[in-house]
């Protein structure tokens, strides 16, 4: 296939386009690395990083790997959450800071979140990635020049036809192409709400038959039994991340190592209520309690300002109410080295 081929070609170095989806708060430098190494495309989340701790990583990425590398970024507008509907946010999380011991006059101020900007391409620069993917759509015109000065690749996620469009129109090299299965943060950003959205192989079939981009399958991607059949369905490649995990070289925190380790893993369901923007994880106690969606959580990402200062507390009594336990479905995540999986994959692919 023609965007199989442009893939490949355009990544040098992989074994197949097989790419280890970027996972925020459960990796860093070493399962990128690892999974470069070992013939795919690894990629290190980086919208969580201050300015001196993504410097810190990626200099730890250039020592562990020369392979080429994948830098994910977030670039949603911030927005400012009013008065009123942050303190009913509280409110409504008041019986939880009771049971917990915790004052809402602790809680941490301000984005924990950053979208990509200027200050964050001053320190990227020099390390010139291979791939830089986006979620939540792309940089403002000047910022995309400059990262596709660079020399690599820019990728971004789509969850619908429309914006795979949109991100084909306006400078995307690439769509990862996000279906409802995949675990984390929904990429959308041409509306608000989740209508319209599909599978991946629905909405993979959408877009192939439109698109003149190569396509990212991601979402659902469980063994490698599964990769011939987006492979035939249009996709350049295939985005992997519930696989990873368990992996040796993931961060995965025990408790969320230990859901994903037993049924509970086959139970998940998009939320809003970790940091105010959709995104699929294992059904724990709050998502139980609120319900998956509510009205009154703060606008992304301010809602986590409040549920990570519950998630500390409740963590130290081995409670994840609050810890958002991202999987997607049909996970089989794989207890082994970041190695061994992406070898499981590639063949999966060739």
């Amino acid at each position: 296939m023609a965007g199989a081929s442009a893939l490949a070609l355009s990544v040098p170095g992989l074994s197949a386009p097989i790419v280890q989806a970027p996972m925020a708060g459960v990796q860093g430098a070493a399962l990128a690395a690892a999974v470069s190494d070992a013939g795919a495309l690894g990629s290190l989340p980086c919208a969580m990083l201050s300015g001196d701790a993504l410097e810190a990583e990626l200099k730890k990425l250039t020592e562990l790997t020369s392979k080429p590398v994948n830098l994910n970024f977030f670039c949603h507008q911030p927005q400012e959450e009013s008065e009123e509907r942050y303190a009913r946010w509280l409110e409504l999380l008041s019986p939880f800071f009771r049971e917990y011991g915790l004052s809402v006059e602790d809680l941490p101020v301000g984005a924990q979140r950053e979208p990509f900007s200027e200050a964050v391409a001053e320190v990227v620069a020099p390390f010139r990635p291979a791939v830089v993917s986006f979620h939540f759509g792309l940089p403002e015109p000047g910022l995309l020049a400059r990262v596709k000065s660079w020399g690599g690749q820019v990728w971004s996620s789509a969850t619908t036809l429309e914006e795979a469009i949109w991100l084909q129109q306006n400078g995307a090299d690439a769509v990862i192409v996000q279906g409802l299965e995949a675990g984390g943060h929904r990429g959308h950003f041409l509306k608000n709400d989740l209508e319209g959205q599909l599978p991946t192989r629905e909405l993979l079939a959408r877009c192939a038959a439109k698109m003149s981009l190569p396509l990212i399958a991601a979402g659902g991607i469980a063994t490698p039994a599964d990769v011939p059949a987006y492979r035939q369905g249009g996709a350049a490649g295939v985005q992997l991340g519930s696989a990873y995990l368990l992996a040796e070289e993931a961060t995965t925190s025990p408790l969320h190592r230990q859901a994903l380790s037993n049924e509970r893993r086959c139970d998940t369901a998009i939320t809003n209520l970790y940091t105010g923007r959709p995104a699929r994880g294992i059904v724990t106690r709050l998502m139980s309690s609120l319900g998956l969606q509510h009205e009154a959580a703060p606008v992304f990402p301010l809602a986590a300002n409040a549920t990570g200062a519950l998630r500390s507390a409740a963590e130290k009594v081995g409670d994840d109410t609050f810890t958002p336990l991202w999987c997607g479905e049909n996970a089989e995540p794989r207890n082994a080295s970041a190695a061994s999986i992406t070898r499981e994959f590639i063949n999966g692919w060739v």
